[in-house]
């Protein structure tokens, strides 16, 4: 029987390329090709290495073509789990978190394409999320007096409330610029539709650019920079404004810089926001009708 079942599997699978062959490079480059600039595409790559001898001489690595000061932008700061809770953390990255917040304020008060985005992690030991998460995390460690589980809260609601020195206003709350995590990913929050709440809000102000900052770099800032990558935004990491509770810092910078997300310092956003940033037009880069981001056609 099962030999059967492959046997029918295979067939199908035949008749379905038979009937949607796939094109060689060859074939594809003589039709075109509404969505990619061809002259573009022939030219050199200059954002990969290659292995010296290796089969194919495949990339080693790759890093963003673009740059931040390239094009007109609509940008928002995305503050990832700042909150008191984790203040041990934070300590050595709060001042430049205090300027990342500053800088894009301002920015904010003479641009319609600027915006700042606060959550804060909840994983406490009763919300009944007890899934995957507990699995790779363990439940020990829950000790309030001598915690080991960096990934649970301890404290309560006031260890879910943004570091103060970067809280967020009143107003800011009322927007809805603040709200309460549930996983790794700042963007898995969902509406009853299924919806991202963050990229609903992200879209909703035409934004295409997200500036990472905050805690956990291996965790969260990595989940939501491939979240973010995957859903159409340009992504930066702050890299001297993020940290994280394990030894897996400059790994997973590493690893973002060379998949999905541009690592560039506290001065160089500030500068960038200072001096270069240009409000950019709603949709002229990133679709807002698709969940990846696509333009619409």
């Amino acid at each position: 029987m099962a030999d059967r079942g492959f046997s029918l599997l295979s067939r199908s699978l035949t008749m379905s390329r038979n009937e949607d062959r796939i094109l060689t490079l060859e074939e594809a480059l003589q039709a075109p090709r509404k969505h990619r600039d061809m002259e573009l595409a022939f030219e050199p790559m200059d954002n990969h290495s290659s292995t010296p001898g290796g089969p194919n001489n495949q990339p080693l690595s790759f890093w963003a073509s673009w740059r931040l000061e390239q094009r007109p932008r609509r940008i928002a700061l995305l503050l990832d789990d700042c909150q008191e809770e984790y203040r041990p953390y934070a300590g050595d990255i709060l001042p430049n978190l205090i300027r990342l917040v500053d800088t894009f304020r301002s920015a904010r008060s003479e641009s319609d394409g600027v915006r700042i985005v606060w959550s804060a992690w909840t994983r406490t030991f009763d919300d009944g999320i007890s899934n995957a998460m507990d699995r790779w995390y363990g439940p020990r460690g829950l000790r309030p007096e001598d915690p080991e589980n960096a990934m649970y809260v301890f404290t309560g609601a006031p260890g879910m409330e943004p570091l103060s020195e970067i809280a967020p206003t009143e107003e800011e709350v009322a927007a809805g610029w603040f709200y309460h995590g549930k996983h790794l990913d700042m963007f898995w929050n969902f509406d009853e539709h299924g919806n991202s709440y963050l990229d609903e809000k992200l879209k909703a102000a035409g934004i295409d650019t997200i500036v990472l900052s905050g805690l956990w770099t291996d965790e969260c800032i990595l989940a939501t920079a491939y979240a973010g990558n995957s859903r159409g935004y340009d992504v930066v990491l702050t890299g001297d404004a993020i940290a994280t509770a394990t030894a897996n810092h400059e790994i997973a910078l590493k690893v973002a810089n060379s998949t999905v997300g541009k690592v560039v310092s506290t001065d160089d956003v500030v500068q960038y926001m200072e001096n270069d940033f240009v409000t950019g037009e709603r949709g002229a880069v990133k679709g807002t009708s698709h969940p990846d981001g696509r333009k619409e056609e």
